[in-house]
This record gives structure tokens, sequence and C-alpha cells, in this order.
């Protein structure tokens, strides 16, 4: 006998452990019969614990798998995790600091093997937050970024990319964090929005006494490494100016007027300083204009040797201060105003990242993307949903070199080493490296590697063939690549997706996944995005212990509407845990009625008028669900099979079985048990990619010993054709009605005791027999005393509504106080009516539209839209009072 409450906690930690033991997980590379289906984990960081974001794309993709696999596809998917190079490195340097000690008193081969240590003792647990999500991962096939055969790869694929010039050394602008001493990719930039300043400095023309170019800048330190003057070929108040030359105030150097493009003649002045050692785009009109590039900051952010001699050492905001005082004193000072910007900071460093000119290694990624673009564009591989294609296309399209080297110490260390001239020998290992060079020397040199590491998003780039045994030909690497989806946010496409793209067409000359699906971001009840500052951050192993996985699992799946960001609340949890009781309940409620699961049931051969409704509905919701999980369509796929499940089975079946039940017949009894249990069985098997957890243990308990395999394993069952359209117009009609007759009761405030009488106008001959053999149930599920067919309505007195051909009439003279009912509706409509009006105006403010976030604006627009319904259902329920 079940229990009477479902314990969520007592059972996920049981079930998890039976299906890693029965190794319903694992793939079967020699399973020739099966199609293979696969998905790489995107691998979290080692150094990770489980965020609502981890949630929401591992619930999807165990979603995906736990559907595929019950379709009996050969399913893969493959987990592991990333070696997250400054991040780890980070988390090993703060505990060598509450020893007094740093990495260099270790040295790198010992502070590498503490690291190894750490991802030993506490790397990882990530892993086992999501087995308590459920995901149903080939653990025993866990890779790591750093492991020998990943590693492997990257060697060899660096010497491959070098060898054919798509990997380069070169002295580049990148993003540099002058407290990590390293360089970052984008995403570990965190632009930060603030008001800082613009401070308007004259630059002095030389051979023209007072005359001056005026240009703005935000970063006064950095004029310093000017080395030019950009205006606009069409600006004609620089005309006369382009060729000439101004003098560098502070440092007296003489730099170029240049005309381009970049300046824009609309925005201050309409003249730009250019410091190309300092700026991105400033950069690039350097090189078109041949100008010369002067780096004035160290490794730490502070003026260097190339500025001069009262600014060396400065710290670089020390230098700001001392340079606007100068040219205030100077009279070259214009005027300084408020500026909106953003500032990058370092994610983890927290200090301002400085654009620094330095020798790195870069790969061509504008030729690696070629291949990405067309595959895209033929459609080989699918962005889902659409409208990513277009971000896709305006990054790859306009890629820059993609630096590749980090000045840290944990990670794959770039298999290259410079001989004593310079010159560098790139080669898998050291030996390959040192005969290379003795042979360009003629001689024995001594070579010393390089000392940087690999951008973390070069190994994962090679995660969706790496972890499948390449560069060797494994049966794995030809079973299971391509992969078929890739599951994530749209935050990682440039970063992760498409560097994936770029080495899967490089290594394996084909798409590394069919599909990318991007999911949206999880925000909180409001709309926010969440954050430990707002303190709105909402942790999802606190909901797995208070409500269970399947209740978070099954709110996160149904609210994944495509495009569309998740608003994530506790009470919506909540809402799905109640929806995890129902189930319970209504498999208990069966048992207690004896319907027990038989093997040799089938739902085509049911008689009765409610089994045939059922089954078919049934099938036809099974099938709508696996069309909308084949669609990515998720929250279709959980409506659907909430819709069923709550509404369809729990509320209207098995109310209208009871009277089998509790009857006579003993024939209607057994086909209505086992009808039940069939049932059951099927929202089980539809709901176990979405809640595995309660619907396997129902499962195992209802089956008893008698079923052939756990619920992980089983087949998504395919009913065939069993609707039958009479019945399901029949029982529809019954629901519709008893429907209609409660809402007109809750509309007209009827108390819940009074019996009402129904009379049924213009009814066709079919639907009064309906009504008559479906009697008993309508009177007791619509609290009915009375069902009569009639040919004409009372003059006055009585609710009207209209199901099928029929008008419905309840005569309610003497039930309700018809006036009394009437105050109460005015007073309610005058409430949301002024709801409506405000809310109206608001959103019919230009100014509130143009200055208030975009997910409050969305909220009042929801808020508006539920006042209107409000609105409108009370506007019926008034109008049906009046015709009383």
């Amino acid at each position: 006998m079940l229990d009477k409450t479902y314990n969520a906690a007592e059972v996920e930690q049981k079930l998890y452990a039976r299906w890693e033991e029965s190794g319903v997980f694992a793939c079967n590379p020699k399973a020739d019969g099966k199609t293979p289906y696969t998905i790489m984990m995107p691998p979290p960081n080692v150094t990770g614990t489980l965020h609502m974001g981890h949630a929401l794309t591992f619930t999807l993709q165990d979603a995906l798998i736990r559907f595929h696999r019950m379709q009996g596809r050969d399913v893969l998917w493959q987990p592991g995790t990333d070696h997250a190079g400054i991040a780890t490195q980070m988390v090993v340097e703060r505990n060598l600091e509450k020893e007094g000690k740093t990495r260099h008193d270790l040295g790198r081969e010992k502070f590498i093997e503490k690291v190894w240590e750490w991802k030993a003792q506490s790397g990882g647990a990530i892993i086992n937050q999501l087995r308590r999500l459920g995901a149903s991962a080939d653990w025993p096939r866990e890779r790591f970024t750093m492991d020998d055969g990943l590693s492997a790869a990257v060697r060899k694929i660096f010497v491959d990319l070098h060898r054919k010039g798509l990997i380069y050394r070169d002295k580049r602008l990148v993003n540099w964090d002058p407290k990590l001493h390293t360089a970052i990719s984008d995403l570990e930039v965190d632009q930060r929005e603030t008001v800082g300043k613009m401070w308007y400095f004259r630059y002095p023309v030389e051979g023209q006494e007072g005359v001056t170019v005026t240009v703005g800048t935000t970063r006064p330190e950095t004029m310093l490494g000017d080395t030019g003057v950009a205006v606009h070929p069409d600006d004609e108040r620089y005309a006369d100016l382009i060729g000439k030359h101004v003098v560098l105030p502070i440092v007296g150097r003489r730099i170029p007027i240049v005309a381009d493009e970049y300046a824009d003649p609309e925005k201050g002045s309409g003249a730009v300083k250019i410091t190309p050692a300092h700026d991105f785009n400033d950069f690039e009109v350097g090189r078109r204009n041949g100008l010369e590039m002067i780096n004035v900051l160290d490794r730490d952010a502070r003026i260097n040797e190339n500025a001069p001699e009262g600014y060396i050492g400065l710290d670089r905001f020390e230098a700001r201060e001392k340079i606007v005082a100068e040219f205030e004193a100077q009279g070259l000072l214009e005027k300084v105003e408020e500026n909106p910007m953003t500032v990058p900071y370092g994610d983890r460093s927290g200090v301002v990242i400085e654009p620094w000119l330095t020798d790195q290694w870069f790969v061509d990624a504008k030729t690696l993307a070629q291949e990405p673009i067309k595959a895209v564009e033929e459609g080989r591989t699918r962005f889902v949903p659409k409208q990513w294609e277009k971000t896709f296309f305006e990054w790859m399209r306009n890629i820059q070199p993609w630096c590749v080297s980090r000045q840290i110490w944990w990670g794959h260390q770039v298999p290259a080493w410079f001989g004593p001239d310079g010159e560098i020998f790139v080669e898998e290992t050291e030996a390959e490296a040192q005969g290379a060079a003795d042979k360009h020397y003629g001689k024995t040199v001594e070579l010393t590697r390089d000392t940087d590491v690999l951008d973390t998003w070069f190994s994962s780039a090679l995660w969706p063939f790496s972890t499948l045994g390449w560069p060797e030909e494994t049966e794995e690497l030809k079973r299971y690549y391509p992969t078929d989806v890739l599951v994530t946010g749209f935050d990682i496409i440039f970063f992760w997706v498409a560097r994936m793209m770029m080495f899967g067409h490089y290594g394996m000359d084909e798409v590394p996944f069919k599909d990318v699906y991007i999911h949206a971001l999880v925000r909180d009840e409001h709309g926010q995005k969440m954050s430990k500052s707002k303190g709105n951050v909402i942790d999802p192993l606190t909901l797995i212990d208070e409500y269970g996985a399947d209740a978070l699992r099954f709110t996160l799946v149904a609210m994944a509407a495509q495009g569309r960001d998740i608003k994530m609340s506790e009470q919506r949890v909540a809402g799905y845990r109640n929806f995890c009781t129902k189930i319970w309940n209504a498999a208990r409620f069966c048992e207690m009625n004896e319907c027990r699961p038989d093997p040799a049931f089938q739902p085509a051969g049911v008689t009765s008028t409610l089994n045939r409704w059922i089954v078919g509905k049934a099938a036809e919701t099974a099938a709508t669900v696996a069309k909308a999980v084949e669609e990515y369509k998720f929250n279709e796929a959980a409506q659907a099979a909430y819709g069923f499940t709550w509404n369809t089975f729990c509320d209207w079946f098995l109310e209208f079985a009871k009277p089998v039940f509790h009857g006579e017949d003993e024939a209607a009894k057994a086909e209505t048990r086992a009808t039940a249990a069939w049932v059951l069985d099927q929202i089980l098997v539809m709901l176990h990619p979405f809640m595995p957890y309660l619907t396997e243990e129902l499962w195992g308990q209802i089956g008893g010993t008698a079923r052939e395999s756990m619920l992980a394993q089983h087949h998504w069952t395919d009913a065939g054709d069993v609707a039958d359209a009479a019945a399901a117009e029949e029982m529809d009609w019954v629901v519709e009605l008893i429907s209609s007759v409660r809402s007109v009761r809750s509309e007209m405030n009827v108390p819940p005791g009074a019996r009402l009488g129904l009379q049924l106008k213009d009814a066709s001959p079919e639907t009064v027999a309906r009504m008559e053999r479906h009697a008993a149930l309508i009177k007791t599920l619509a609290r009915l005393d009375s069902l009569e067919a009639v040919f004409e309505a009372p003059a006055k007195g009585a609710a009207q509504t209209v199901v099928g051909e029929a008008t419905v009439i309840l005569p309610l003279a003497g039930v309700i106080d018809v006036d009394q009912e009437k105050a109460r509706l005015e007073k309610e409509l005058k409430k949301v009516e002024g709801e409506i009006s405000k809310l109206s105006g608001k959103l019919g403010n230009e100014k509130f539209l143009a200055k208030a976030p975009a997910d409050v604006v969305a909220e009042q627009r929801e808020r508006l839209a539920d006042a209107e319904g409000t609105r409108d259902k009370l506007r019926d329920a008034y109008d049906r009072l009046a015709a009383l």
C-alpha cells in the first residue's frame, strides 16, 4: 500500500542510487539496431555550485535524454567538468594565503600539484549536485578538460592550427587584468554602468599660434600614449588641418591629424584623440593610418618609462588627477561634463580592466568562422529559436582574432618553445621541439618553454569530439559525432557555441551538433536578473530540499517558453509540489479501488463510453507531449501533460469512475479498473522526463515485481489509433455542461449547498439522450436536483448559458439576492476599472516607457492584461444578473 504522503527526500536518494547501480544511464556503442542520440553536457566549472541557470539547462537536457531513451534510442549524455583556469587558480591561491604563502613560494610545478590535490578533494561538487537534480548522464564516461586524453587533443589541434598559419603570435590589444596579471576573455569582463566624466582637452596645432583642436576623453591618463588625432574626412571644420600636427601637451610629442571615418562629426568636437596601445577602436585606426603604438602602462596599470619623468610609477588613477590638474594649469582644460558610460571590470578580480598591448597567441577566427557560417546558412546547424541565428551571424561575420593565451599557471601550457634568439618551435612534445630546434640551428641549443596557458574556451571548444577519443578514431567518435543538440544560454553563443563549431568543422570536417537550443534567463519573480548584490538569488538546492527535485524541474520545464525569460518564485515551485501530491493521491485512490496494471490490457478493446474517452485522451496527450519535446516546446509539453493529468484524469475521469467502482456491474468495474491503471501508467511515462523521481517510485510500487524494467528504461508507449470521436464528443459535452453550471454558480455567488434545477432548451434528441444517460453524474457534480428538456425559457429569474446547440437555463429565483449581488459586482468592477485606468495611464506615458527597465514595463503590461481579464468576467456576471 502506498504511504499516505510522498517523501521526496527519502525517495530521491534511494532511487538515484538504484538508477546508477543498474546502469540505466549507460550508452551502448555496440547497439547496432538502435539509432544514437547524443548530447554533450556543457562542462560546468570544477569550482562551481549549482545555480538556477544550471538547474534550467540541465533539467531541459535531462528531459530530452530521458525522453529519447524511452523512445528506444541509444542515448549518450556525455558528462564532464571544465578546469576553469582563473577561477580554480584563485581558489587554490586563497587557500595558500591562509598558510601565509603565494604560488611563487611554491614554484609552478609544486603549485600545479596543489591544484590537483584540491581537485581530488574538493573539486567537482557540482557533479553530485546534478545527481540531486536527477541528471541521468553516463557518469562512468565523465571527462575533465585537463585529463590526459583531452590534454593530448589540445596539443594536437594547437600544433595543426599553427602549422597552417591559423594560430600565430602577435602584439595586439587584449583585455588585461592588472590584479590577476593576465589577459581575459570578453566573457570575463563585467560591464558596469556608471556616470563618469568626460574631460575636454585642447591640443595646440603646431605652428599656428592660438589654434587648438579639442578632444574629449573619459580616461585622461591614456593621453600620454596619444599618437594621433582623427577627424572625419568630410568634416569641413578640420579640412585645412588634415596632414598637419598638434603638439601633445605634457609630453611635447608631435602627432599627426589624420582623416578617418571613425571620427563622428556629430559627437563632441568631432575630433578624436587616438591612443592605439590603449583602446580597441584606436588600435584599428592606428593600424589604418600607420600611427605609432606607445604603451604607457605596465602590468599593474602603473605609468611606465614611456611617459615623462614625473609620471613614471604612478597608479593610472593618480596619473589621471595629475594630468587633469596640469591641463587646467596650462589653460588647456576646456570643460568637464558628466558622462553616462560603462566601465569594464574583471568579474573575478573586481578591478577596472585595461586594453593593453602585449605579445599573445591568437587564433585566426575569421578564417575558421567561414564553415560554421555556411553550416547555419545551409541549415546543417539550426538555432532554436531561429532569431538567434541573427546574433550568431553578426558575431561571426565581424569576428576579431581570438586571444587564446593566459598568463596563469593552471591550464594547458602552450606547446611552444623559444630558441636563444627568440625563434619559436611549436610541437606536441618537448623532444619534438628540441629536434626541430637542433635541425634549425644545426646544433643543440637550450630551449625555454612558453609559460602561458591556453584560454579555457580553447579546450572546451574541442569538447564534442575530444570527449569521444579524438584524435584517435574510436568507436564512440564514429557513432556519437555529430551530436544531436546543444542546450545552452544565449550569453555563450559566441564564446563557446561558435568556437565548438569552428573546431568541429576544422577537426572533424562536420558540424558538432545539428540543433542549438537557446534557453532564456531565469529571473526572479519580478523579472529582475538575479544577483547577490540585489539579494534576490534563488538557490535551487534549497528548493530541492524544501519541495523536491521534481517540483523544481517541472516548474522550470513548464515555464521554458521559447524566447521568454522565466520568472522564478518559490510559490511556483510550491504549486508544482501540489501537482506531485495530486498524482500521488490519484495513485492511492486507484490502488484503494483495486486498479492494478494488467499486462494483457488492450486500450483499443474497451467498450464503455467513459473508458473509450479516457484512453483516446491519454493517447492524444502522449502524442502532443512527444511532438512538443521533439520541437523543444518544453512548456507546451508540460502544459499538455499537466492539463490531462490534473483535469482530465484526476478531476473528471476518476470522479466519473466512482459510481462504476461502487456499482454492481462487475464487467464494467473490471474494465474501468484496468483502464484507470493503464492510463495512470501512461501518465507516469509521459511525465517521467520531467518528474523522474515521483514517476519511477510510483511505477515500481504500483507494478510491484511484475515490471520488466525500471521506468527510466521503459519504452514510450504508442497506444495506436484508439481515438473514438463519438465517445470524446459525448464525454466532453458532459464535462462542458458541468463546468458551465459550476461557472454560473460561482459568478452568481450561489450558496454551495443550494441544489438547482437545470433546464435544457433547443437540445437535439442526441443531446437529450446524453443528458439522460449521465443524469446521475451531472446532478452529483453540478449540485443539481433535477434535469429537464424544455421548449421555452421562463420569463425571468433564470441565468442562461450555451453548451453546444442547447441553451442551459438555471432558475435562481429565491436562491440569491439579485440586488445584493449586483451591488457586490458593481463595487468589484469599480475597483478593477480604477486599476486598469491607472495602469493604462502609466503605459501611455512616453517618459515612463523610455526610462523604465524593459522587465518593469513587461510586468505592468501583464498586470493590465490580468486586470482586463478580471473586468470582462465581472461584466459577464453582471450582465447575467441584469438578465434576471
